[in-house]
């Protein structure tokens, strides 16, 4: 649970100092973005090692 609140906290910070608003909303997005890839290939490689996907 700790270790969630750190990423929240970088995650706030990060925005916070960010003047411009078209700038701010643009990295919010692409961050959510960079993770929900993140989820889809995790999916991916966790579904291919359970049906037993040959990595050759």
């Amino acid at each position: 649970m700790n270790t969630l609140l750190h990423l929240k906290e970088i995650y706030l910070n990060a925005f916070r100092n960010i003047s411009n608003y078209l700038v701010r909303n643009f990295f919010k997005v692409f961050a959510w973005f960079a993770f929900a890839m993140f989820l889809i290939v995790l999916y991916a490689f966790v579904f291919r090692v359970y049906t037993g996907f040959p990595f050759d």
